[in-house]
């Protein structure tokens, strides 16, 4: 006997929930304990679901791990679209940059250095990213009238969005000397290319 199209669409739900379970919490153990953490059995228990279905969504843990990485690189990808429409563009940047899946994505390098496959997918990724990031900055730079030869928009596009990941990397390591300086300089040309709106609101 066939399923009704009702039960057809709550089966399909609950799969989807399920799967989106399975990443997420991948991602968090990943993000918790680093990525030697993140076997079969742990994600499931992390998840709530029985440890078949981590294999019966994904037949091999690479194939789990590439879809981490999608689906955090599609977020980010839609955060820095969304810098483009912001006020301030490039603080909108800077601030997705050192707030979002930092120490993930650093994760992520780690284990991308291991397996061929999440080298490959992050390769996929990267272009997009600088794309966005340097269409960013450039719409930010000419907007304010800076001078795009003294300080080329792939360049700083780099600055801002690498420099705070290293950041957070070596806070994790416990490695804090020089931060607080490096931060204070970029901010600083930040405000300079971006006047503040407290700055713009003063008579």
């Amino acid at each position: 006997m066939s399923s009704s199209p009702v039960e057809e669409r709550s089966r399909a739900g609950r799969e989807s929930a399920a799967r989106v379970a399975l990443v997420e919490a991948t991602a968090q153990i990943m993000l918790d304990e680093g990525y030697a953490a993140a076997t079969s059995r742990r994600v499931a228990a992390k998840a709530g679901v029985k440890s078949a279905l981590v294999h019966y969504y994904f037949p091999t843990m690479d194939d789990l791990f590439v879809e981490v990485v999608r689906t955090r690189a599609e977020m980010n990808l839609q955060r820095q679209r969304e810098a483009l429409s912001d006020d301030e563009p490039l603080h909108a940047l800077w601030r997705i940059s050192s707030e979002h899946d930092a120490r993930l994505w650093m994760e992520i390098m780690a284990l991308a250095n291991h397996r061929k496959a999440i080298r490959s997918e992050i390769a996929a990724y990267a272009d997009r990213f600088r794309d966005v990031e340097e269409s960013v900055v450039t719409l930010a730079l000419r907007s304010h009238g800076a001078d795009m030869a003294a300080f080329p928009p792939v360049v700083l596009s780099m600055i801002v969005a690498i420099l705070p990941r290293m950041v957070v990397l070596e806070q994790h390591l416990g490695i804090t000397r020089g931060h607080a300086e490096a931060t204070a300089f970029v901010e600083q040309y930040l405000d300079r290319f971006e006047l503040r709106k407290e700055s713009r609101s003063d008579p």
